[in-house]
């Protein structure tokens, strides 16, 4: 499925094709709850890497999240590029080189129309924020870190692979 995202302005947009589309899984971590606004999680979906055409790159910027602090108190950050549009903020994708042949759009980015999924997982709740609601009940599923289960694997699962992409 080739999916079409842009930031809030339209200074930046961008396709990349995916074979994973469906907006399943919610992280709670304090990273996505904080870089990805106001909802208390962030949903991204997986894309392949070398699909990615952007227009607007001189408006994008990069973050790489703080993981912590070393033993010389010395910020600590993750391999995991967030790219954003540095007008309005808006969060794009996220490209880490540990997986090179992914890229992790913000399912909020994305400006085609994207399946509803059967399930939706609910993961790094040990992070979330007290204020935050979790759904419960009927295709709600929940852990406290991450999930055993990859993007590619769920969508297996649930019939959902899309490998004409």
């Amino acid at each position: 499925m080739l999916l079409k995202g842009s930031c809030h302005c339209q200074s930046v947009n961008f396709e990349v094709e995916s074979y994973t589309p469906y907006p399943f899984m919610r992280c709670y971590c304090s990273i996505c709850r904080k870089t990805a606004g106001g909802g208390g999680y962030a949903i991204n979906i997986m894309g392949q890497a070398e699909t990615l055409k952007v227009n607007g790159m001189n408006h994008v910027q990069v973050y790489h999240a703080i993981l912590g602090k070393d033993k010389h108190g010395k910020p600590k950050t993750s391999t995991g590029r967030r790219h954003f549009c540095k007008h309005c903020g808006s969060y794009l994708w996220i490209f880490d080189p540990s997986w090179k042949e992914w890229v992790y759009p913000f399912a909020s980015a994305i400006d085609t129309p994207l399946p509803k999924p059967p399930e939706r997982i609910h993961m790094m709740l040990d992070f979330a924020a007290s204020w935050c609601e979790i759904p419960t009940g009927k295709n709600q599923i929940h852990f406290a870190r991450y999930p055993e289960e990859s993007i590619e694997e769920w969508h297996k699962r649930h019939g959902l692979y899309d490998e004409q992409v």
